[in-house]
């Protein structure tokens, strides 16, 4: 079962909500449905050339442009 990213068009929190097949999350912080789901970068774990383990996990809202709010952006490729 995934864990989504969600951002609460009420109040403005954001939280995260482990989905059971199609159940509507709710917003801790105020209760409301009205929510949208986050674009989130997934974390994974690689080896480098020397054989080191090189772990890489980003927020998509972490990784949001100075020039726009959104957490993706088709002009600076964020």
């Amino acid at each position: 079962m995934p864990i989504y990213e969600y951002s609460c068009n009420k109040c403005g929190h954001n939280f995260e909500y482990l989905v059971f097949g199609k159940t509507d999350p709710e917003c801790p912080s105020c209760n409301s449905r009205k929510v949208n789901r986050l674009i989130s970068a997934c974390g994974f774990l690689t080896k480098g050339s020397g054989g080191e383990t090189i772990k890489s996990s980003a927020s998509a809202s972490a990784s949001s442009c100075s020039g726009c709010s959104a957490s993706s952006c088709s002009s600076c490729g964020h």
